[in-house]
């Protein structure tokens, strides 16, 4: 890998001197059992070159089949994009010549895309709305995967030799494209990664897709160009390729527009390239020059009739589409009585669905979000883990906080039993029930717990008895030291001065 010598611009300095403008092309995988144009299975890590057929090899004589389902997915993205569906739309070749594409072209849709003209409003982290306008929304198929074994980097440069699994090729995918976003100023960055991740929750949302970026089943090409100013033409754009977290999404606007403006400033022009991204150094480095349109020679795929949605389709799938996540997230807000701050972490913490869960098992919103958000969210960081995989569910917090508005525990008692229940030890009932847990409600055995403290105490017990109230915490204190915190301590304060009076 060669780093180009660049003596980066600060970024504060950069957007004062250049207006940044995005754009963003997201393939989406799609979550079909069977590939877009054959019968051959989807699953994830499976031996390589066991998942495919003649159709995804490209052989020769090999007829594909347009998936059913990958169209139906495709639509109910456009429209959740507020996209408008073609009433006639084909398919087209991708002519390229690359190991891990089997047919030496992608069957993909270039002027006649299924979706199009739509737009999605992102929230940003100050509750800002900004406008991303879609151009379109097209159907496709992915490539199959390069292993590039030796070297240090991974790549093809100073590798030893290269290994190519086709179990990905010919998965269907849909690729969103943006037109530019233009006006974000200094919060390209936040834009660009605030935009993938609501496109991430909306394909979660429809379920048409895991959308793990981990797996890479969501992927984000990112374009970057700077200009004088806002009214100036279109600079010379870089393409940043399969860029597959927020947190890089955001880093790589970052780090191109302090790179872009070093070069402009230095009176240097900017290559029309790709680049790839490094999270290691948070670096990209260059690619190849990037291609235009016409150096793919598109031309329509003569083994497939076009796709032509009946609009009665068409409206049966937008009458089946889910209340979408931005929606959902103001809808709760107000429900749940958060602050805009409260909420915005909640979401940010990947606490929301967690916490919805919890509230339909009948816990309070403010109770749900007092465990996800505190002894659960810090578990998680000191663990290093997502909260959604901690050993706890929804229903043992339900459970664990009806213990406590039974008045069975309190809650210092509550979070001994949650830390068993971390611990693997059982429910929280069975908790409760094995370790003996529950609070001491009979007034009999306080009493006589108390009666032994009072005795032990007498030069309290007159003090409290003068009126003197500050000392009444230590025989609190210590009733509840010898029911090892099983007592209501509202309780006990109520049987202690009975008792002295």
């Amino acid at each position: 890998m060669s780093v180009e010598a660049v003596d980066l611009v600060a970024y504060d300095e950069a957007v004062t001197q250049y207006d940044p403008v995005i754009g963003i092309e997201v393939h989406v995988e799609l979550g079909t059992k069977t590939k877009m144009f054959c019968s051959a299975e989807v699953e994830f890590g499976g031996e390589p070159n066991t998942q495919v057929t003649p159709v995804s090899l490209g052989l020769p004589g090999a007829l594909p089949v347009v998936n059913g389902t990958a169209v139906e997915s495709a639509i109910k993205i456009g429209l959740a994009l507020n996209c408008t569906i073609a009433e006639s739309c084909r398919f087209a070749r991708k002519n390229y010549f690359y190991p891990d594409v089997p047919k030496n072209f992608q069957t993909s849709q270039y002027d006649e895309p299924i979706a199009f003209d739509g737009y999605l409003d992102v929230e940003l982290d100050d509750g800002e709305i900004f406008r991303v306008e879609i151009e379109r929304a097209h159907m496709e198929e992915d490539a199959g995967k390069n292993t590039h074994v030796g070297g240090s980097t991974g790549r093809i440069h100073g590798a030893e030799y290269s290994l190519v699994d086709y179990n990905r090729a010919g998965i269907p995918l849909v690729e969103i494209v943006t037109r530019p976003i233009e006006g974000a100023g200094t919060r390209a960055p936040e834009v660009a990664r605030a935009y993938v991740q609501t496109l991430r929750d909306i394909f979660r949302a429809l379920d048409v897709s895991e959308a793990r970026m981990e797996r890479g089943n969501v992927r984000a090409d990112v374009n970057l160009s700077l200009r004088p100013t806002p009214q100036s033409p279109l600079g010379t754009r870089t393409e940043t390729k399969n860029v597959n977290s927020f947190r890089s999404i955001e880093r790589a606007v970052r780090y191109e527009v302090q790179r872009q403006a070093a070069l402009l400033n230095d009176g240097k022009s900017i290559t029309q390239e790709t680049r790839h991204w490094h999270e290691d150094t948070g670096v990209t480095t260059a690619g190849r020059v990037k291609s235009d349109a016409e150096d793919y020679r598109y031309f329509p795929e003569p083994d497939l009739v076009p796709v032509e949605p009946s609009r009665a389709w068409v409206e049966e799938l937008r009458a089946t589409l889910p209340e979408l996540p931005a929606v959902k997230r103001r809808r709760l807000r107000e429900e749940w009585n958060y602050s805009d701050v409260e909420m915005r972490d909640v979401v940010n913490a990947g606490a929301l669905e967690l916490i919805e869960t919890t509230v339909a098992g009948g816990t309070s919103p403010a109770a749900a979000r007092k465990w996800w958000m505190g002894e659960l969210a810090r578990y998680a960081k000191d663990n290093e883990i997502d909260l959604a995989t901690v050993p706890v569910t929804p229903a043992h917090i339900a459970e664990l906080q009806h213990l406590i508005d039974e008045k069975k525990i309190n809650d210092k008692i509550g979070r001994q039993v949650l830390e068993a229940v971390l611990a693997g030890e059982g429910t929280p009932a069975q908790i409760v029930s094995d370790k003996g847990l529950e609070i001491v409600s009979d007034d009999g055995p306080l009493l006589e717990v108390i009666d032994q403290v009072l005795a032990d105490q007498p030069d309290i017990v007159e003090k409290v008895r003068s009126g003197n109230m500050g000392p009444i915490g230590a025989i609190i204190g210590a009733v509840m030291k010898a029911t090892r915190g099983q007592a209501d301590a509202g309780r006990v304060r109520e049987l202690v001065l009975e008792r002295i009076r």
